[in-house]
């Protein structure tokens, strides 16, 4: 039973729920209309899981770094190294196997993507380590991040990114990450408890107006991206405008979810369980898709 505890209590700690983010890296893959390449597709999920269990480390480190903060946290109190379930030392040890099993898995599959890789390490550990005290440099760290997913799915597949998807990837990530600092002030208004040092740089009407303008530019970007020439040529059609509404309809539920119900700390989480942004999402990929690949 004990055995069966810890299993679970270090499964947690690996956070596998955060995966899901790492869909990212099918987008080039998606966007090309190459999804149905069977071999493409192969690459693409086992650089997927590579990846994965690369950025559970980065999660590890990230707790173990945070670990006195996470104490203080309503929700992240509950994580497994900040509750006591797991000792530091475990899971310093788990975080060493994570990373090299992820990034021997990735250099097996391409050095590019390794050096990709190289870089979410070293970002994230300036992250965690001194960068995320600064406002406006910690999201912008966040959504580098996702940037450099798509890069991974690049190169693995050698597809080249259109420029307005590496755009809107960097925007819709900086407006999610927004929306968690946004999330985190609220607990400080709300306790008078500060979850990290770049609060002191963001107040509520700062974030909302910032939050306003990143949505409204995805909105735009995304609508240039499928109403211009070179994607109606690439893939005869001129249709795929009509999933614009479908992205529309996912920034106002989140903004929604932001400013009215205050519960965006978790973008995640919001994926999971919102039926509302799963209706919207899957939506937006059946009709992409079909217009796509009919």
């Amino acid at each position: 039973m004990i055995l069966n505890t810890r299993l679970v209590s270090l499964i947690k700690l690996c956070r596998p729920e955060q995966y899901i983010k790492n869909i990212f890296i099918f987008i080039p893959l998606f966007f090309a209309g190459k999804v149905t390449d069977i071999g493409l597709f192969s690459i693409t999920f086992i650089t997927f899981i590579a990846f994965s269990i690369s950025s559970s480390a980065v999660y590890i480190f990230n707790d173990v770094m945070d670990l006195e903060d996470d104490k203080q946290h309503p929700n992240k109190k509950n994580r497994p190294l900040a509750s006591g379930d797991i000792h530091k030392s475990h899971a310093n040890v788990l975080m060493i196997v994570m990373l090299i099993l992820g990034s021997v898995a990735m250099a097996l599959i391409s050095t590019k993507a390794t050096i990709f890789l190289a870089c979410y390490f070293l970002i994230n550990i300036l992250y965690s380590s001194f960068l995320k005290k600064f406002a406006i440099v910690d999201v912008n760290i966040i959504a580098i991040g996702f940037i450099l997913r798509l890069f991974i799915g690049s190169a693995v597949t050698d597809i080249d990114l259109n420029k307005w998807i590496i755009i809107m990837t960097f925007l819709l990530a900086l407006f999610m990450a927004l929306a968690k600092r946004r999330d985190d002030v609220i607990i400080f208004l709300d306790t008078g408890k500060v979850m990290r040092k770049a609060l002191n740089g963001y107040n509520l009407q700062f974030l909302d107006a910032a939050m306003s303008i990143m949505a409204s530019v995805v909105i735009v970007s995304y609508t240039i991206y499928v109403s211009s020439p070179e994607l109606e040529e690439k893939f005869n059609s001129n249709y795929l405008y009509l999933t614009t509404f479908f992205v529309i309809l996912g920034i106002m539920r989140y903004l929604k979810i932001a400013f009215l119900h205050r519960s965006s700390g978790s973008p995640t989480k919001i994926l999971r369980t919102d039926l509302f942004m799963q209706l919207t999402l899957i939506g937006w990929m059946l009709t992409f898709s079909f217009i796509l690949y009919r």
